[in-house]
């Protein structure tokens, strides 16, 4: 658990996990689209950290919309794993990239992913400033 421990003091937000039976194949792994799910899921939670939500943000007329995903697979999850969902934020000029990394609790590294999200104001493309101010503790 000490490399588990080490591994978290990389991230702004960190969200805790569990493999659910009906996210499992036929092979008895976890299927890979669950991973975007994983990631996905520890996104929102961050942003409910930071002290807004997907939700409200859209109320106020603005959209974090995904623009591209990479993700690179290392070790599978089985059921009954436990895992961490780990991401760092950092911006570059309208985008805002979310690197994530999904961790087995032995430690072992399962999938890094890099996210880039950019934001919809009013259903028009902006710098994301607002959402900039938000998660300004973590960029």
């Amino acid at each position: 658990m000490k490399i588990l421990k080490d591994k978290r003091k990389r991230y702004s937000f960190i969200m805790d996990m569990e493999v659910r039976d009906y996210e499992l194949d036929a092979e008895q792994i976890v299927n890979n689209a669950n991973y975007l799910h994983y990631m996905e899921h520890t996104r929102h939670g961050f942003c409910k950290a930071a002290g807004v939500s997907f939700i409200e943000m859209h109320k106020t007329g603005l959209d974090a919309v995904v623009k591209k995903v990479e993700i690179e697979y290392h070790t599978s999850l089985r059921g009954d794993d436990s895992f961490i969902c780990g991401l760092r934020l950092e911006r570059k000029g309208p985008r805002f990239i979310f690197y994530q990394d999904i961790i087995r609790s032995d430690g072992e590294l399962c999938a890094e992913g890099v996210v880039t999200i950019v934001i919809l104001k009013d259903g028009k493309l902006s710098r994301g400033d607002e959402v900039a101010a938000l998660f300004s503790k973590y960029l």
